[in-house]
């Protein structure tokens, strides 16, 4: 029989945090107000003792979310807040950073630590390289196919864990810059700014294309895992996640609800029954369409309908007459009073137009399966729904009230069986011994010795009666055994306060006490982690002493862009090509130009796509690495370290990260986009600044998806089986509403780059990076000309060499960038030093 495994929830705040323990979950993650992947939610570092106090007495774990990249400015902070996470009791801390990952095994080794999705993880070489660091559990990506998640399950022996409901990213977690690149705000730093959620025009070869109502075409649906839930149960998954930090009580309750109930049934191999009417209940609470989507394989055509990005709740019918007081609908699903409804008219109108809906006042049957609605006076615009619109259910009473029980609670609704021992012998004090299932347990005792029994003696129906009242408490009864058959008198008001001294006992130990912890535990030494040692990041002496002169590295991803680098004659050139095809003659043409030939990894690496790993190490030339898993598999292997060289998408953002990875064996790195063009000065000067490759000219990643635009919107294919590979013949690009254009490129495993309209540049930085001891600048080219590659780079080579000022630089920069160019990420705020102190 598979391990049962645990049900995790979200809580946003102690509303959510409540709701979670009265319907039943098992752990609860969620974060403080610094250091998290959700920002404006969570519990301040003051009331963390309460908070996991509160889960413990519950038998409920507690994990808190330090989710987030962290700067080296916060090193100190971060450092404060994982000691006192640890000293009140909490069970895991879930990370992304590398640095962090490193730092709370030394400081903190009895603390758990827990690898985030946002690690990218998605092959068993990834959860290795996380378990390396010191991870005993590795959340996936969501990403993920069953089959995927039973061949990486096959292959490791680190916990797994997996989302089983709620919103997708349609990025990867963890590779998405769009925040950072539009709005300033990073969503590795806990402020996604949704930019995936709004609408965009997609243009096709310089045209714009009609997608009718499907305007929000980065837009995903919400999981819904419940039908895979045996399957998750049998592959061995260790805990299954409900996103929602955002979200409040009542959703809690309800996706706990129904996941508690599906996983006790795949446990006892019985039928889901009311597994449909479940999902109704759910799709009302919140949904922007739910589906399985990746989880059950990939199908381009589901992931995204793009009518809209918000909540729909249940569609229950469509319009059928409309005057200038009330709406005809046939209906689906019935509509009742006090229903709010939602009038869908994407068909016909702009998808960014205020949509029409309200709560319902009157209904009135027309026909059979057709209604009249009637609204607040004035609170609809009737000339805008139209006969034929869909109507959407968003709310409705009658499941918000079902859900009260446990999200208005004043007594415990989850309960959890407690067995009693009872010793009554004459002349011995009466002995009661309650065991929990986590282990513990507790003893009570009387004070005076029993009598036999002169007319009533203890018998079985007394025992379960007095032991049994449990109510108002967080427990039930399950066994009682009688250790003695004796004829023995025991008051009832013993045994009533044996059961209250006991249940009290057990709760105070239950607060002190982590869940599944092993009551006698065996002293063995710690997990290894990757070099022990923590970086010391004193300051290097290095940026003095590197003298070494600039060099200069171009990424093309075109065999003309190949050709317009070759006659550069830079230090380097990476191949980034959307086939493998391609990639050994033209590392072989860049050899015979004397130029150092690279290759550009894959930033994601499923299960299935290992082979890649074997070709890339054929090529035998210095390969940019952009995934943990690659950098684990490498790592195993004699491959030269020289030759490995971290991208950008590995996240290193302080300076435990790179001395981290480059302790690992990379001979240098590519810091995160998250940092600005002062922190990539800064981090220079805390390390080796030789180790350092920055990029001075890029339009930044700001999605990378494995949803395939090409294949949703330009063929009637579900995937790259039969999708026709319109990526190969058709260039595209999606247009936001400031008229940008914003390229799309498919890589070799079929999935989606968006790139930044503008190009990403700080001519102005160039110098002081220089003056840190960086020598390694790369450009990156997408869609650019080998005319604009020439003169692009040329001003670089130029610049490095001290030749032109960097407003020079800058002029040609703006002249060979057809949507303009941007600082970016590399823009540096007054106060971005500020941080918000745990409190």
């Amino acid at each position: 029989m598979p391990r049962k495994p645990e049900l995790m929830s979200p809580a946003g705040g102690w509303p959510q945090l409540h709701a979670a323990i009265e319907a039943g979950a098992d752990a609860v993650y969620f974060g403080l107000n610094h250091f998290s992947a959700r920002a404006k939610v969570g519990f301040d570092l003051a009331e963390l003792p309460e908070v996991m106090r509160t889960l413990h007495r519950r038998s409920v774990k507690g994990f808190v979310t330090f989710n987030t990249l962290v700067f080296d400015h916060e090193i100190d902070a971060a450092k404060n807040a994982i000691e006192e996470i640890a000293a009140a009791n909490t069970d895991a801390i879930i990370v992304q950073d590398v640095g962090i990952a490193k730092l709370a095994r030394q400081i903190a080794p009895d603390l758990a630590i827990h690898g985030s999705t946002q690690m990218s993880v998605t092959s068993a070489q990834g959860v290795e390289l996380a378990a390396s660091l010191g991870c005993s559990r590795v959340v996936l990506g969501r990403e993920l196919s069953l089959a995927d998640m039973r061949k990486i399950a096959s292959q490791t022996d680190v916990e797994l864990e997996c989302f089983v409901h709620g919103a997708l990213c349609v990025s990867y977690s963890g590779q998405c810059f769009s925040s950072e690149a539009w709005g300033g705000r990073s969503a590795n730093r806990g402020k996604c700014a949704q930019a995936c959620r709004l609408s965009y025009d997609l243009i096709v070869d310089g045209e714009k294309r009609d997608l009718g109502p499907h305007r929000y075409l980065l837009s995903p649906g919400d999981l819904y895992a419940i039908e895979q839930i045996p399957e998750l149960v049998e592959i061995g998954i260790a805990c299954l996640k409900i996103e929602g930090r955002y979200k409040d009580e009542s959703y809690v309750a309800a996706t706990t609800r129904a996941y508690r109930e599906a996983i006790d049934l795949a446990m006892m191999q019985l039928p889901n029954e009311d597994a449909a009417e479940e999902k109704k209940d759910l799709e009302q609470i919140y949904s922007r369409g739910l589906g399985a989507h990746f989880m059950s394989g990939v199908n381009h055509q589901n992931v995204v309908i793009g009518r809209a990005p918000r909540h729909r709740g249940v569609l229950v019918g469509k319009v059928t007459a409309v005057d200038f007081r009330s709406v005809d609908v046939e209906f689906e699903h019935e509509i009742g009073l006090g229903d709010g409804l939602v009038f869908d008219a994407a068909d016909w109108r702009s998808p960014d137009e205020p949509e029409e809906g309200g709560s319902v006042y009157g209904v009135k049957s027309v026909r059979e399966k057709v209604v009249r609605l009637e609204f607040e006076h004035g609170k609809l615009q009737f000339d805008r729904i139209r006969v034929g619109d869909l109507v959407w259910r968003t709310h409705q009473a009658a499941v918000i009230k079902s859900l009260k029980p446990m999200t208005k609670a004043s007594k415990p609704v989850f309960t959890r069986p407690i067995d009693f021992v009872v010793t009554a012998k004459v002349g011995q004090p009466l002995k009661i011994t309650v065991q929990h299932e986590s282990g513990l347990n507790a003893v009570f005792e009387s004070e005076t010795p029993l009598e036999a029994a002169a007319k009533r003696a203890l018998d079985d129906e007394t025992l379960t009666e007095k032991l049994g009242r449990l109510g108002g408490t967080a427990f039930h009864l399950g066994e009682i055994e009688r250790t003695e058959s004796e004829a023995v008198f025991v008051p009832t008001s013993m045994l009533n306060d044996a059961r209250r001294q006991l249940v009290e006992a057990l709760m105070e130990k239950l607060a002190e006490h982590k869940p599944g912890e092993d009551l006698n535990p065996v002293s063995t030494s710690s997990p290894s982690v990757a070099d022990s040692s923590l970086p010391t990041s004193s300051g290097s002496p290095a940026a003095e002493q590197n003298n070494d002169p600039p060099k200069l590295h171009l990424l093309v991803r075109t065999a003309e862009q190949l050709d317009a680098a070759i006659r550069v004659r830079p230090d380097s050139i990476t191949l980034d090509y959307l086939e493998l095809y391609g990639l050994r003659p033209s590392v072989e043409k860049i050899r015979a130009a004397n130029i150092v030939a690279r290759v550009a990894s894959p930033r994601i690496l499923k299960p299935s796509e290992q082979n890649i790993i074997r070709f890339l190490t054929s090529l035998e030339c210095e390969i940019l690495v952009r995934s943990g898993g690659l950098l684990h598999d490498l790592l195993q292997t004699e491959i030269d370290r020289d030759l490995l060289i971290g991208d950008f998408s590995l996240n290193a953002a302080n300076a435990l990260a790179v001395e981290t990875y480059q302790q690992m064996g990379l001979s240098r790195i590519t810091p995160t986009y998250d940092l600005n063009a002062q922190q990539v000065s800064e981090l220079a000067e805390q390390v080796d600044p030789r180790g350092i490759e920055v990029i001075a000219f890029s339009h930044l990643p700001v999605f990378h998806t494995e949803h395939c635009v090409f294949c949703r919107f330009l063929s009637d294919g579900t995937d790259n089986t039969n999708c026709g590979h319109p990526c190969e013949t058709h260039r595209i690009a999606v247009r936001d509403a400031q008229g940008r254009e914003h390229p799309v490129m498919a890589d070799v495993g079929c999935r989606n780059t968006v790139f930044g309209a503008e190009a990403q540049t700080d001519p102005q930085s160039i110098a002081s990076w220089q003056e840190a001891g960086i020598a390694n600048f790369r450009l990156e080219f997408v869609y650019q000309t080998p005319e604009q590659i020439v003169a692009i780079a040329d001003a670089f080579r130029s610049h490095l060499d001290g030749m032109t000022m960097a407003h020079d630089l800058a002029t040609v920069l703006e002249a060979n960038s057809p949507q303009q160019t941007t600082r970016g990420s590399l823009f540096v705020p007054q106060d971005f030093k500020s941080l918000v102190q745990l409190r």
